[in-house]
């Protein structure tokens, strides 16, 4: 038994070890190993790489596509923003235009309802004239009145004649100033 197992250790001694590191054996592994590389080759280059390409020039077409959709909806976003300041400048405008206008009339109305009023006014003061007028001619008239009687009284009273001819012309030359 001591003998076998020394064989096999002369057997295991004189086997090279890893079949891959066995140069008997290496024609057979590079033929497989070209046949194996060309085959994925043509796996690769029929049926993964069409695909994956294809994917990337799918994305590619979308991301073009994007970016010039994007580039419209800013031009948009442009166009919509110019047109809002252009309407947002007219309504300024207009507004200012319907200040001016409205302000304006009111001047118009103002001074219209300013003239009738000086107009109402004129008309109250000469009725107010006319009517003072009215009272002081009644008051002078009154008061030559009163002051001829009461001369005519007074005449009287100190012992005189009353003469109504005399006392009417001394009256209107006091009430005259004279």
């Amino acid at each position: 038994m001591a003998q076998q197992t020394h064989q096999t250790g002369d057997a295991a001694a004189a086997a090279p070890g890893m079949p891959q590191l066995d140069f008997s054996n290496w024609d057979n592994q590079i033929f497989w190993l070209l046949v194996t590389l060309v085959l994925i080759f043509f796996v690769l280059s029929r049926i993964a790489l069409p695909r994956i390409a294809s994917v990337l020039a799918e994305r590619q077409g979308t991301i073009t596509k994007d970016l010039a959709e994007a580039e419209a909806l800013k031009a948009k976003a442009a166009e919509a923003e110019e047109a809002y300041n252009q309407a947002l400048a007219d309504a300024r405008a207009e507004a200012q235009s319907i200040i001016a206008e409205n302000k304006a009339q009111m001047q118009a109305e103002l001074k219209a309802a300013i003239e009738e009023a000086d107009a109402k006014i004129a008309a109250k003061l000469a009725g107010s004239e006319k009517a003072i007028a009215e009272i002081r001619a009644g008051a002078m008239d009154a008061i030559r009145a009163v002051a001829s009687d009461t001369a005519a009284e007074l005449a009287v009273a100190v012992g005189g004649t009353a003469d109504a001819s005399a006392i009417e012309v001394a009256v209107t030359a006091r009430m005259k100033g004279v």
